[in-house]
Formats: structure tokens, sequence, C-alpha cells
């Protein structure tokens, strides 16, 4: 299997399919790059590259004690652009991996970055504090940090019903639930833990200002996952060439009816 060896030591786990500019793909918290199969093959389908790594931790990847923080991720992510020596590149991160592109473009993009899209994305800053007192309170993230120790499986089995909507009637299958089970087990349970603290601490007010390139900001006005209006409403108004595109009742996962959406406007993006 391909693996990219960072500096650390650690293995990063990619897949590079088709040819043709590059799209680099980042997950969310707790998937792998498995959980954008779907629009890999309509980038690879449509003439692009389309890469996705599994973060360190998570997937097939080596499953480190230490480097679950924003700045270590980004790295990893530069090390694999490095490695492949992509340039031209489009990036796309749901969730935390739309921190994870928006803080690799802007500390290591270095002019190889073309455009960006993040889809429900945690910048610019999750968490309540006195400079953000519209964030989600740390009891929320603590407790998530209680269900991933206490039982893991069932915490993963019950938080697919709030990422895909199905409480809200997505209509979104039992398989896709199943799935996103799947994947959250494969990662080990520090960096379940310790990527709490990255997706939701980590401010990343900096990077979305320093970006200078298109960016498309996509997010569900459902997200019960990372609220809209902490995240893609104040992230739009920090980036200097950005897009914003709000999908009416549609969730935090990208399944269903808010798939075949977001990939149509992907796809446009993408080719503009």
């Amino acid at each position: 299997m391909p693996f990219v060896t960072t500096a650390d030591g650690t293995d990063i786990f990619y897949k590079d399919w088709g040819g043709g500019q590059p799209v680099v793909f980042s997950h969310g918290w707790p998937l792998s790059g498995d959980a954008w199969d779907v629009e890999m093959k309509l980038a690879a389908d449509n003439g692009f590259r389309a890469i996705a790594h599994d973060r360190r931790g998570q997937g097939r990847s080596s499953q480190t004690w230490h480097g679950h923080d924003m700045d270590t991720y980004a790295a990893d992510l530069a090390a694999v652009v490095d490695a492949l020596g992509l340039d031209d590149v489009i990036l796309v991160g749901h969730s935390t991996g739309g921190g994870e592109v928006v803080r690799f473009a802007a500390q290591h993009g270095g002019g190889r970055v073309a455009k960006i899209v993040t889809v429900g994305a945690v910048p610019p800053i999750m968490v309540k504090s006195d400079s953000n007192p519209d964030g989600t309170p740390i009891e929320v993230f603590d407790g998530i940090r209680a269900g991933v120790m206490a039982d893991r499986s069932q915490y993963f089995m019950d938080l697919s019903e709030q990422f895909f909507g199905i409480n809200k009637g997505s209509g979104v299958s039992q398989g896709q639930r199943e799935q996103f089970w799947r994947l959250g087990m494969q990662m080990s349970l520090k960096a379940a833990y310790d990527c709490i603290a990255a997706f939701s601490e980590t401010n990343f007010t900096d990077d979305l200002l320093a970006l200078d390139v298109p960016v498309l900001i996509c997010q569900g006005d459902a997200d019960q996952i990372v609220p809209i209006a902490d995240a893609a409403l104040k992230s739009i108004d920090l980036v200097k060439n950005g897009t914003l595109k709000v999908y009416p009742g549609a969730p935090h996962g990208i399944a269903g009816a808010y798939q075949v959406a977001l990939d149509r406007d992907l796809l446009e993006f993408w080719r503009s």
C-alpha cells in the first residue's frame, strides 16, 4: 500500500486515483480518506487526479501516540504533497479536514494551492470563550471525550444519527451509519480523544485571513455537529476571495440528496 513517511517517522497512507490537476481531500473526525470515495471517483472520472490520505492515528496510517494537533496534521499533509510533487492543487476538506486544509494552505501552501473548498468545516474556531461568546461550550466537547472513553463503539453509532441528520428525517441509510461506525472504529483511542481538542480549540482566524486563492465555503444549515452560525457564516467574512454555499436542511455528514447537490457544486468549482 502507498505510504509517505513524515519527518517523525509516521507512515501516512494515501490513495491516488486518475490523472490531471490534483484534488487533495482531507477527511473529518473520526473517519478516514475512504469517506471521500464518491468525490474521488467524481474527480478522477472528470480528468482530475484525486488524492486522499488517512490522518495520523486514523484509517491505515500509523497509530502514533503524539502529534494529534492541527499543526502536525497540516505538516503531515505537506509531507504528502511534497512526496507526490504536487502543484496547482485544489484542496477539499470536510469538518476537521476543513481546518487542516486551511492551515496547510496558510502555512505550507507557498504558491502550490489553486483553490480551496471547505465543507461543514470547523474554522474559524468552535469552542466558546470570552473572545468567541457564540461558540459551543467546552462542556459539549468534554461530553464527547467522555463518550469516546466510556464506550467508543456505541458512542460512534449514536453519533451517526446527528451526524447524518437522521433524527431530522434525512433518510440516510443504515449502511451509511454502519460505514461511519466502521471508519470510526479504525481510529486509535488516543487519536480519537486528542483530536477533539484539535478540532474544537484551534483558532483558524489568521489562517483564513492569509488565504489569497478562491475559497468555496459549503455547509448545510441543519448541521448539528458544527453550527453554521459559528462556522461558515463567520469564515466567509474572513477570506478575501470567498463564495458561500448554504444547503437548506442539509446535515453535517455528506450523504443522500446533500451529497448529490454538493458534488455538482464541487465539480463546477473545480472546473471554473
